[in-house]
Order: C-alpha cells, then structure tokens, then sequence
C-alpha cells in the first residue's frame, strides 16, 4: 500500500516531464489544434479557460485571440513551466492557477470560452469535471473538448485502457463518444460540432515522453504482441510497437 493520491499520482507523472509536454510534437500542433484555432478566432472572448493546461498549447493558442486566458492544472511543475513559456512568447494575457478539474475556484459564469484538450483522461471525476465547466460558463457560451476517444467495441476498449495505464498510472480511462454525448448532456451542454481525426503514436516518443518503466514498457509491447487482428488492426500496430489512436473534438454551448 503506497497511501497516495490522484493528485500524487499526477504530480508525480507530469511535474518532472512539464518541459517534455510544453515541446511535445504531438502536443503543440495537429489538426484539432487548427480547428479550435478557427472556432476562437470568431468568438474573440473576453475571458478565456484552458481546462488541464498540461504543456499549455490551448492556452497560448487562446492567448492570440482573447482577452485573458487562465490555465488550470494539478500540477504546479506543468503550471510553472506555462508561465515561463508564455512568458517567452510575450503573451502576457495568459494566467495560471492550480485546480482540479471538479472543484474550479471561479464563480459561475466567470468565463465565456473554455477549452480541455488531452485532459479529461485523467480526471479522478469525470462527470463533476464536466459540469464544473459548465457552471463556470455563461450561459450559451462554447466549450471545446479534444481527447482520445475510446473505440465503442469492448475489445478494443480493453486493450487500450490496458496500455494507456501501462505507460501512465495517473491514466483513468478514455470515454467513447457515447460517454461523451451522455456525460456532457447531463451536465447542461447542447453539442453541435462533432469531429474526429486519427494520430499516430510513436512508440519510443511516447513512451520516453513518460519515462514509463521498462517493465511496464515490455508489458505493453506484450499484449501488443499477443492482441488479435482485429486489435493490430483497429490500432495499425507497427513492427516497433508505434500506433494509431482516435482523437475527437466535442463543441457545445452552455445550455
């Protein structure tokens, strides 16, 4: 029994690989990443939220294009090295604060903008982190929710639960697209873009991003080894243990 807590876990994972996820490559561009850009740039808010900041790469998008952002994190290491790269960039609208997900420290209504990317996976609440985003937005503002998105066959499902965890034992699970629709309905979202892309997962990079044990590291390429066509097939697992995941992008406006 080692006592620790999400948090531990959490901080225990990200706040020595703060810098990795600030340059990550995965994490600082991509599609989803372009698609938000074109949904803020015409709403233009005020005040902006990057909900689980990790690296920050929403919030400096944001940055460009709203008043004030703030970004939120469990992790004072990922916080700290937001500050000091939006620092950097002269983005100068840009504030941190340490938070979980399920209990904000903003009054209702506070934002007009909120976006999550990469993050919910971790969430030790996911349904109290979903209508915590609602309750700190205003009424018909938008929220953006970008995360890998867990295929809807159980097989499937297990298998990348199974090594997401391997690789980050802060991991919680990846929602399918049902999950998603359900948990955000309830929590007083009307969804109205729904978008999909497919990214590739270098094995050595990601695994290296984590510094995950070599033993969890071996697990991984195991089961891989091990899974049915149908799983290499749904992740194109590669020969060195390199993959596909889904990734969506949730739009909603507070109902």
């Amino acid at each position: 029994m080692t006592g620790k807590t999400h948090k531990d876990l959490i901080d225990a994972q990200f706040g020595p690989r703060a810098k990795a996820y600030v340059e990550s490559a995965v994490h600082s561009r991509g599609p989803d990443l372009d698609a938000l850009e074109s949904i803020v740039r015409d709403i233009a808010p005020s005040r902006a939220l990057d909900l689980g900041c990790g690296g920050g790469h929403v919030a400096y998008l944001l940055a460009h294009h709203a008043g004030k952002v703030t970004a939120t994190d469990l992790s004072p290491e990922m916080l700290a090295a937001v500050a000091e790269t939006a620092k950097s960039r002269a983005l100068h609208n840009i504030e941190t604060a340490e938070a979980s997900a399920d209990r904000l420290p903003f009054e209702d209504g506070a934002f007009d903008f909120l976006a999550c990317r990469y993050s919910a996976h971790h969430w030790r609440d996911f349904e109290g982190g979903v209508r915590e985003a609602r309750r700190v937005l205003q009424r018909g503002a938008t929220a953006v929710f970008i995360d890998v998105v867990a295929p809807a066959h159980p097989l499937l499902d297990t298998h990348l639960q199974a090594v997401e965890l391997l690789r980050d034992t802060s991991h919680v699970r990846d929602y399918n697209a049902a999950e998603w629709i359900a948990a955000v309905g309830r929590a007083g979202f009307a969804p109205n873009v729904y978008r999909t892309w497919r990214v590739r997962m270098d094995f050595p990079v990601w695994i290296a991003r984590m510094r995950t044990p070599e033993l969890h590291a071996s697990a991984i390429r195991s089961l891989q080894d091990g899974a049915s066509a149908e799983i290499r097939s749904h992740f194109a697992i590669e020969s060195d243990g390199s993959f596909m995941l889904d990734v969506q992008m949730l739009g909603m406006n507070a109902a």
